[in-house]
């Protein structure tokens, strides 16, 4: 699966029936080697996921971000957020797991050095569709 592929299959808002196959892509994704990943499929894969706005998505997310230097740097950590800013630390304090203390902890950084100013939803979704259709 490419970046074109998920697009025609999936579009930007899969169905909830689609999300599990969009999951299942990013940890795929995920679990190779850096030199192997697609971080342009895993970044698609993460705009469809941010579009369904399920927190259950949150740590996936962030478990992919995290999974090489490269996907770190191309998966932005807004796209945690597709249950708004509020919901999303919400749901992270609420777990217990060292990745959703490590996810909580870079995202508070992130929204104290301003990465979350004027933070919208809607907005992210805007661009990040221009982005992809473009």
């Amino acid at each position: 699966m490419n970046v074109d592929e998920s697009l025609d299959r999936y579009g930007l808002h899969p169905k909830t029936a689609d999300l599990v196959h969009i999951r299942d892509i990013l940890k795929a994704e995920a679990d190779l080697d850096q030199s192997d990943q697609d971080t342009e499929l895993m970044n698609l894969c993460c705009l469809q996921l941010f579009n369904a706005g399920q927190l259950s998505d949150v740590l996936p997310i962030w478990l992919a971000k995290e999974s090489s230097w490269d996907a770190h740097c191309s998966i932005d950590i807004q796209l945690l957020c597709g249950a708004g800013l509020g919901a999303t630390k919400a749901h992270l304090e609420a777990q217990s797991s060292e990745d959703a203390v490590d996810a909580l902890r870079y995202l508070l950084e992130c929204e104290a050095a301003g990465d979350f100013a004027n933070f919208s939803v809607d907005e992210q979704k805007r661009w990040r569709a221009d982005y992809f259709l473009s």
